[in-house]
């Protein structure tokens, strides 16, 4: 073989191994740089989380100081500061200058946060997500009936007696009552020992509210009265004690507003 061909495929491979990875291989190290930066964060994340349960903390009680976590979870102080960052994010984590770091509210707000972003995207003006909401608090209302009714049974809510009152005379006037619509039923899971359904149906029913009005359709005076009447009779069962009733009300206050979907589902899709 020729002096010069040798040569020059010899150090053709030598160039070839002291050169940097090609675009593709660079692409995928850098997929898998961030991919392992992800999971050892979500690890980090986890950690945490395992730590505030397994030592019983509850919101508002302190975490250790980033050194001690780094020792108890073996990892590097920047990963545990960037679990802490992303844990804040989700309400799990609260930071205070000059304090620390503390267990946080762990409220439903950031998935009421994510769920209007997911509407904003959706293709049919968040038409789609609604639906889901609603059908979800419906779910969720019914499936309450029997535990509410057994709680409020022979009792009298006056709070809630006034709410109702004040949706009538705004129906009557063809006035949105949002604002007494929470507060209604923020005071009808308030009879409820159990937290986490209060929150969570808080939530629905912020979500509900929010998407409502990207509807572009607004209620008619027929629907608030119908509705103002649904929340009479939800109240009248439950102080009855009476679930049959209370599940027949929460099925009429639900009816206008499915019907409300489906009529701007249908006038979407012509």
């Amino acid at each position: 073989m020729p002096f010069f061909i040798a040569y020059g495929e010899t150090m053709s491979a030598i160039h070839t191994q002291n050169l940097p990875n090609r675009p593709s291989e660079q692409t995928e190290n850098a997929k898998q740089c961030g991919r392992a930066h992800i999971t050892r964060s979500q690890t980090t994340m986890d950690a945490i989380k395992s730590y505030i349960i397994s030592n019983g903390l509850k919101p508002g009680d302190p975490l250790p100081t980033e050194a001690k976590l780094c020792g108890h979870i073996g990892v590097s102080r920047s990963s545990v500061r960037e679990a802490l960052r992303r844990l804040e994010a989700l309400d799990i984590v609260s930071a205070r200058q000059g304090s620390g770091s503390f267990v946080g509210n762990m409220s439903l707000r950031p998935l009421v946060d994510t769920l209007i972003l997911r509407t904003s995207l959706d293709a049919g003006r968040g038409i789609g997500s609604l639906r889901d909401v609603i059908a979800v608090r419906k779910i969720i209302d019914l499936g309450l009936g029997d535990e509410l009714t057994s709680r409020m049974k022979g009792t009298y809510d006056g709070e809630m007696h006034f709410l109702v009152a004040k949706m009538r005379e705004k129906a009557e006037r063809a006035e949105s009552f949002f604002t007494e619509d929470l507060a209604f039923h923020k005071a009808l899971y308030a009879h409820l020992d159990n937290n986490l359904i209060r929150q969570l149906l808080s939530a629905m029913w912020l979500i509900h509210r929010t998407l409502i009005p990207r509807l572009g359709q607004e209620e008619t005076a027929e629907s608030m009265k119908a509705a103002a009447k649904a929340h009479k009779m939800i109240l009248q069962a439950a102080e009855e004690g009476n679930p049959e009733e209370y599940r027949r009300a929460i099925t009429l206050h639900y009816t206008p507003l499915e019907k409300l979907v489906t009529t701007h589902r249908t006038h979407a899709e012509k």
